[in-house]
């Protein structure tokens, strides 16, 4: 079981980052308030994803909280005042960890794996549905309950509910603000596997570093080509695959992989 000891967080939370090998975890700290976000929290979430697409060492993020909760969703006295005012929480020119594709922001390009556990509310679901592979635990709970609070899911929630669970699916849970458990999230394809609470880091961990032992470049060109198709249609992605397939081709990565193939060992990739 991985043991990750958090700092102290200040009371408006912070997170936390740790490298293992080519992994970024990236850690919600507020337990005291149920991960509840505050602005700081935001802004130091985008840098870290930041942090992650800027370092050519880092492969792959994990996302996780500390305490027993994922996250109760937004503190709403803190950042509501920036909702007013039509505010992001986020400087400009940061990776917003969203990934919707928010003007005057970076998308993200290496992969983010989300271990999700016990309340995972709003901003929670539509962070972790930003990701790319969710792990989620047995005890989830989870709810977009923004509709009772007189506002609108704006982190992805409407359009990412809708694509990977059909629009019947999607409105059901957006305008009933409901709670579900992890076995529906798992049957609507919000999460990809549920497992005990205790094993979840683990096994986003274990997800990560099968990830991390993939040809980098490789791996962010096969997610983006998958973007690209969802949010482009199939032609502007199948534009792609010879000019892509050939930069890949001519990589040092491409080589150490002809070469581990034709002697039968585990391939070194260099991300060059």
């Amino acid at each position: 079981m991985t043991n990750i000891t958090p700092t102290t967080p200040p009371p408006e939370g912070n997170i936390d980052t740790q490298v293992i090998g080519h992994v970024l975890l990236i850690g919600i700290n507020r337990p005291a308030k149920r991960n509840g976000w505050t602005p700081p929290m935001f802004r130091q979430l985008a840098e870290a994803y930041t942090h992650l697409d800027d370092d050519p060492a880092l492969r792959v993020g994990v996302l996780h909280a500390f305490g027993d909760h994922f996250t109760a969703g937004l503190d709403l006295p803190a950042v509501s005042a920036y909702m007013q005012r039509g505010e992001k929480a986020i400087p400009e020119g940061l990776v917003e960890p969203h990934d919707y594709g928010l003007p005057g922001y970076r998308r993200r390009t290496k992969p983010m794996v989300a271990a999700v556990k016990g309340i995972c509310f709003t901003v929670g679901i539509e962070l972790m549905l930003g990701a790319d592979i969710v792990v989620a635990a047995d005890d989830c709970r989870f709810s977009q309950m923004e509709v009772q609070r007189g506002i609108m899911a704006t982190g992805g929630a409407t359009l990412r509910m809708a694509e990977r669970a059909g629009t019947g699916n999607a409105l059901l849970h957006l305008l009933t603000a409901d709670e579900f458990g992890s076995s529906e999230a798992y049957r609507l394809n919000f999460v990809q596997k549920v497992v005990p609470a205790a094993q979840v880091l683990d096994e986003a961990i274990a997800i990560a570093q099968r990830i991390e032992a993939q040809a980098p470049l490789a791996v962010v060109a096969t997610r983006l080509n998958v973007l690209k198709a969802i949010e482009q249609g199939q032609a502007a992605a199948v534009a792609e695959f010879i000019p892509v397939q050939k930069a890949l081709a001519n990589s040092e990565d491409a080589a150490e992989g002809v070469r581990a193939f034709v002697e039968r060992r585990p391939a070194q990739f260099s991300g060059r």
